[in-house]
């Protein structure tokens, strides 16, 4: 067991849409990303997805409507619902999901991150 800070943790890198993984429970992974601007629209046919803000804001477009997270809040994406995270400034986040989930998900572009990378 040891304990992990997150301010540390994002102090170690500094781009942009590239989640790094934490840590690891069972088959799932905790990453941290930072985000700014536009992501592309995907989904992820296989598994949900949770978006948890850990300081700034952000909004993930769905094809019916926006929701605006802010700092402390979270929200869970079922599977296979298409969606565009953004944030009009530098938002750190955490992502939780299971091993193995690209973070484009269905769509290979150049928003697609190397998988698996630790901090």
């Amino acid at each position: 067991m040891k304990k992990i800070n997150f301010k540390s943790k994002f102090k170690k890198f500094s781009d942009k849409w590239s989640p790094k993984v934490i840590e690891e429970m069972n088959d799932y992974q905790f990453k941290l990303a930072k985000i700014k601007d536009n992501f592309t629209w995907h989904s992820h046919p296989e598994t949900d997805e949770t978006f948890i803000v850990i300081e700034g804001t952000m909004g993930i477009e769905f094809e019916n409507e926006t929701i605006e997270l802010s700092e402390g809040e979270m929200l869970v994406i079922p599977k296979g619902t298409r969606h565009k995270p953004f944030a009009e400034h530098e938002a750190k986040i955490m992502l939780i999901e299971p091993k193995g989930v690209v973070n484009t998900g269905d769509t290979i572009n150049e928003y697609t991150a190397k998988n698996d990378q630790w901090i």
